[in-house]
């Protein structure tokens, strides 16, 4: 979509975005053009167009699957459903997967896919004959596959979606024992993992943790301190924004001042409770009437309040050179991807605001897909195995202590509260969060050290893309290339 630009005239569109981002950072990879070529390209599209009966009569409906890269496989990437949707977006989200599979270091390819669709306008048992339909002339040409290519949830899509999907694809292949792992973002009873549903937003939230970590990221940014009462304003309070924004006040506390919706937004400087936002969004679908919050219709100005951290966590290109000179947060953090168009980009870093890439900042959903294709493949929970003897382990110690302190000259005993938290071992949700905090704390350590060794990396997206491009192409150059 491209925006009035003002004295800057017209942004290219979303792809263009991604592409200007990737060849900035290519420029300082020194990697030959040829292989710097390979890297970006898309290497295929699917376009289907298929036919369901509802309601009476044949709706037609297009779909796409896109694979960017296969230097690893199988390729990873969710399916959105919205109006939207269009090969051209799809290419971009395929590519921004590659890059973001590559910077967390998950073994998977990039790929997404679409449907142009809007969900809200077919009742449930319409949206499962579409889905069904969608999924079987993706399955049968290999595009969904547990050692190909396996989905995920993206806008418009959540677990049901998926659970349809998975058992689209088993009966069309009933003998693959893998076939779970075909998809992931499944409900907990059809092979999901604990954990899946809140990734991205909780990978939004050791992102912060972990860039507030590192004091002379901060100081770029004229914050000091921690995350506590920093001002945070949210574009967006679906999953992903809902989750960043729940964790960040109730864990970090965090003073959430702004949220943004399709039908406007409230703001409020001494803090909004997110929980009762949500819920007043699920009554109402919107914002307005939120009590004890200040309500203004246009939405697309929540991007433009004060505060300390912004999270857009909406749409592409919801910061664009028609509104970046208004945007005052010293810290952005692009929980969507492609919040913040590559103009805008340009406009806010001549300003000194700091942006926390998407590629980095949502990549808490593959990481977490990541692990339920293991498990899947697997077959077996995480924590199944450990837990009960890592909870027999510490009662011996625990026992040990208590034992000691009876035949010492000052007894004393370990708190309720310690022995209940230290003795109870990691479930699978423990496990998952586990993965996805030291995750998050290694890619950015690899994003941070490229910033501030490099005079010629100017910010954080750029020197994660430089991180995500040299990886892939280790993995082409192990190929031949």
């Amino acid at each position: 979509m491209a925006h009035d630009g003002g004295a800057r005239g017209a942004e290219p569109g979303f792809r263009e975005s991604v592409n200007t981002m990737f060849e900035r950072a290519a420029a300082l990879s020194g990697l030959s053009a040829g292989l710097i070529d390979k890297i970006r390209i898309c290497n295929s599209t699917y376009t289907v167009r298929f036919g369901v009966r509802l309601r009476g009569e044949i709706h037609t409906f297009t779909g796409y699957r896109s694979v960017h890269s296969e230097h690893m496989e199988p390729v990873k990437g969710g399916i959105r459903y919205a109006l939207s949707v269009n090969q051209n977006e799809v290419e971009a989200l395929a590519a921004l997967m590659t890059y973001k599979c590559a910077l967390v270091e998950t073994p998977f390819g990039g790929s997404k896919g679409g449907l142009c669709i809007d969900p809200r306008e077919w009742s449930e048992e319409e949206l499962e004959k579409i889905t069904r339909r969608f999924a079987y002339e993706l399955v049968k040409r290999d595009l969904i596959n547990p050692a190909q290519n396996v989905p995920a949830p993206d806008m418009g899509t959540g677990a049901r979606e998926m659970a349809w999907i998975v058992d689209q694809y088993q009966r069309m292949n009933t003998t693959d024992i893998n076939g779970r792992a075909c998809v992931t973002g499944k409900p907990l009873n059809a092979g999901g993992i604990q954990g899946r549903v809140e990734a991205t937003g909780r990978g939004v939230q050791y992102a912060l943790r972990e860039f507030f970590r590192h004091e002379r990221d901060v100081a770029r940014t004229g914050l000091s301190g921690g995350l506590r009462g920093k001002r945070v304003v949210v574009q967006g309070l679906g999953n992903v924004g809902y989750h960043a924004a729940k964790f960040l006040q109730e864990e970090d506390g965090c003073v959430i001042v702004g949220i943004g919706e399709r039908d406007g937004m409230v703001s409020g400087p001494g803090g909004i409770d997110v929980e009762k936002a949500a819920a007043h969004l699920r009554e109402t679908d919107g914002v307005k009437g939120l009590p004890d919050a200040e309500y203004d219709p246009d939405g697309a100005r929540v991007v433009e309040l004060d505060c300390d951290i912004l999270i857009p966590a909406a749409m592409e290109g919801t910061i664009h050179l028609g509104n970046a000179d208004r945007v005052m947060a010293p810290l952005v953090i692009e929980a969507a991807n492609g919040p913040v168009t590559a103009g805008a980009d340009e406009l806010l870093r001549e300003r000194g605001c700091v942006i926390i890439p998407d590629m980095y900042a949502n990549a808490g959903g593959v990481t977490v897909s990541y692990f339920e294709w293991v498990k899947n493949l697997s077959h077996i929970r995480f924590g199944r195995m450990q837990r009960r003897a890592e909870e027999s382990r510490h009662q011996l110690l625990v026992d040990e202590l208590e034992r000691l302190s009876a035949h010492s000259g000052v007894p004393w005993t370990l708190s309720d509260n310690f022995k209940r938290d230290y003795l109870r071992g990691a479930g699978e949700l423990e496990l998952v969060r586990s993965g996805l905090d030291d995750t998050m704390r290694e890619a950015y350590q690899a994003i941070s050290e490229v910033w501030n060794a490099r005079d010629d990396v100017p910010d954080l997206r750029t020197a994660a893309f430089l991180v995500a491009i040299e990886r892939v192409a280790r993995s082409y150059r192990s190929k031949g290339l």
